[in-house]
């Protein structure tokens, strides 16, 4: 759900850039967005429908660390919100980052693009000659030369 407003989805196309986590935000940013999370003015890090913000948090901190919600609110019982929502934004780095940093390598690196677009090419070409070849087959026409 969304970080801003936790009774609505996430989605990439809020105006608030602080309601969602893209895989293209680095650590630090991810960090920032899950410390400006809404929250509501108890302390007690449960959950529960009267608070759906730590709700949210909760179910986002066990998805990434594979814990129950129930481990989760031991973890963090008497600790503060502060607290709990960096360890949030620390388990989404610690998942997303990885990907993010491969995901740049793999842009920068022109000659595997150029390859990977080469082999799609090919084999979308081939795929293509293929239905072309049953489609003048059935209508009766000469097959058509590859080139």
């Amino acid at each position: 759900m969304s970080l801003a407003e936790p009774e609505r989805k996430m989605s990439k196309s809020d105006a608030n850039l602080n309601a969602f986590i893209s895989m293209n935000d680095d650590p630090d940013t991810i960090i920032r967005k899950f410390k400006r999370a809404v929250t509501d003015s108890d302390n007690k890090i449960v959950y529960s429908q009267e608070k759906p913000g730590i709700s949210n948090l909760l179910s986002i901190y066990s998805a990434f660390t594979g814990k129950t919600i129930e481990q989760a609110e031991q973890e963090f019982e008497g600790k503060g919100y502060g607290d709990f929502k960096i360890k949030v934004g620390e388990a989404v780095v610690e998942t997303i980052e990885p990907i993010r940093q491969e995901k740049n390598k793999i842009l920068t690196d022109k000659a595997y693009i150029d390859d990977v677009l080469k082999i799609g090419a090919e084999k979308a070409e081939r795929l293509a000659y293929r239905t072309l070849s049953k489609v003048y087959k059935k209508l009766g026409l000469l097959p058509r030369k590859r080139g």
